[in-house]
């Protein structure tokens, strides 16, 4: 087997399907090679000369082009900061913008005109809303790169709207109904996901790599994967009553050995990612699982129905935030949507009811007094 030095190699598993391998002339790099199922893919004199290619593109980008800031943001310390899964994604879009722009010059994006081409290019994508704005969102951060190190004096994709419109689901949860009708269709391991969710606020991705080393004796710990307000926090999760009785159940489920991971799939292994979501949004589809203006209710949303239980409970945003590994805005914000608007209609209807009550003893008081 030839080896090359820098070659990135990872690989993706779905439960019920063959693993699939993927090789990256480096990290973050372009793609090279893709395979389905078997060991670790062989490389051969194709795989080679794509190599070879790939690190001359790399190295022949003139200095004053955006294929060079491409590459520039790639190497940079901000680059360094991010999550695998954050560069694989964000490596996809940098070839497409590399691809769109990488003969252009820099200095070009120093003008207020190419706002328009920046939209332009985000409407191109208009078919699939969240996927434009999340390229939009990896332009503006290299630009931004880019306005910090003095190579342009604006950043052109700041401040461009999104065009998702779901962007803020910070009134959706998953109410006692939509659980029940989630555990009808789905499998008992989807059900324990979703169970852990709703009782500890995690994202998907804590969710599923969440160990037993991370449960204490008196509250979870789970470093977040991703960041928040552009900090990696920490949640600190306190184990509540139903939140021992669930994990205790979950200490039960057959798994195979050596696997730490407190959820397993079916298998007895531990979950990925994006195996999980996949079994999780089936069943949400199957129960018809929808918010009041039709949007699919996610897991992301469990998050906000643990939010509410928290600010109920009398958590200040501050003591939610650091539960839930959030910025305390977004705990405000929540709090402003959803519990005190529910606060306030709950007033409203014993200030209705007292006046009505009040009205039946006047009517009561005049009549007796006849």
């Amino acid at each position: 087997m030839t080896r090359i030095k820098g070659l990135y190699v990872t690989n993706t598993k779905k439960p019920g399907k063959p693993i699939r391998w993927y090789l990256y002339a480096w990290r973050g790099g372009p793609l090279i090679m893709k395979q389905e199922g078997g060991t670790r893919p062989n490389i051969g004199p194709k795989e080679v000369e794509l190599y070879h290619q790939a690190i001359a593109a790399r190295t022949a980008a003139a200095e004053h082009t955006m294929a060079r800031l491409v590459q520039d943001f790639r190497k940079s310390k901000e680059w360094k900061k991010f999550s695998e899964q954050t560069k694989r994604m964000w490596g996809i879009w940098l070839e497409r913008i590399d691809a769109k722009w990488g003969k252009t010059p820099i200095s070009v994006w120093s003008d207020p005109r190419m706002v328009t081409k920046v939209v332009g290019w985000r409407d191109s994508y208009g078919d699939t809303p969240r996927a434009a704005d999340y390229g939009v969102g990896v332009l503006r951060r290299m630009l931004e790169f880019a306005r910090l190190n003095g190579r342009v004096k604006v950043n052109v994709a700041a401040g461009i709207p999104q065009l998702y419109e779901g962007g803020n689901r910070a009134d959706i949860i998953w109410t006692p109904d939509d659980i029940a009708a989630f555990e009808a269709v789905a499998s008992q391991q989807v059900i324990d996901g979703m169970r852990l969710a709703c009782l500890t606020g995690l994202r998907r991705a804590d969710l599923v790599s969440l160990t037993w080393g991370e449960v204490g004796d008196l509250a979870i710990v789970k470093k977040a994967a991703k960041k928040s307000r552009g900090k990696q926090r920490t949640a600190v999760i306190p184990l509540h009553d139903r939140l021992r009785a669930l994990l205790d159940e979950l200490r039960t489920r057959e798994r195979k050995e050596g696997v730490d991971t407190v959820l397993v799939n079916g298998f007895g292994q531990a979950w990925s990612d994006d195996g999980f979501g996949q079994r999780f949004n089936g069943a949400r589809d199957k129960a018809n699982i929808v918010h009041d203006d039709d949007r699919k209710k996610h897991l992301h949303d469990c998050r906000g129905t643990f939010a509410t239980e928290l600010i109920l409970a009398k958590f200040t945003d501050s003591e939610a935030a650091d539960v839930l590994a959030w910025a305390p805005e977004r705990v405000a914000n929540i709090r402003k949507v959803y519990v005190d608007r529910e606060r306030v209609v709950v007033a409203l209807a014993d200030r209705l009811n007292r006046a009505a009550v009040n009205q039946t003893v006047n009517q009561v008081e005049v009549r007796n007094e006849k």
